[in-house]
């Protein structure tokens, strides 16, 4: 690891460059585990756009179907930079999520109780070990955790 900080991260760079107004984006995934010490790197950056940031986006590249619910996306800086135009759209508003952000290191991240249901309802493999971080981490800030559901892969 070459940056000391996250606005050092070769991908918020890569974000900052393309200078979006902060109202119209939220940076997902994984992102928001990196803004709060969570995790130590990222190999890629999710960030969902509405209104003029999406306009923007979109005139950047080729825009493709994401692998669920209808979302259209652009591929940025090799395909680590994806850019969406929703967030689990049966989950969430659009605008509403959006809207929800919380700003660290001078962006818009979503928050960590959303970022936690969304990797319990995708259940992958690989999110397992962010899973129990966030739990431990929101549980530490004693932040009521939702019931474990069905497709929460938190062993034990």
């Amino acid at each position: 690891m070459t940056w000391k900080t996250v606005s050092g991260h070769p991908l918020v760079v890569e974000l900052r460059r393309l200078r979006l107004p902060q109202s119209d984006f939220i940076i997902a995934g994984s992102g928001p585990l990196l803004a709060h010490g969570i995790r130590d790197d990222i190999t890629d950056l999710d960030v969902v756009l509405r209104g003029r940031a999406w306009d923007i986006v979109r005139g950047l590249g080729p825009v493709s179907t994401a692998p669920w619910e209808g979302v259209r996306r652009v591929m940025l800086a090799d395909g680590r930079l994806e850019m969406l135009n929703g967030w689990f759209p049966s989950m969430w508003d659009l605008d509403e999520f959006v809207s929800a952000r919380e700003f660290l290191h001078g962006l818009p991240f979503a928050p960590l109780e959303r970022v936690l249901r969304w990797k319990r309802r995708l259940g992958r493999a690989k999110d397992i070990a962010d899973i129990n971080a966030l739990i431990d981490h929101l549980a530490s800030r004693h932040f009521q955790l939702p019931p474990l559901g069905e497709t929460d892969p938190r062993p034990g």
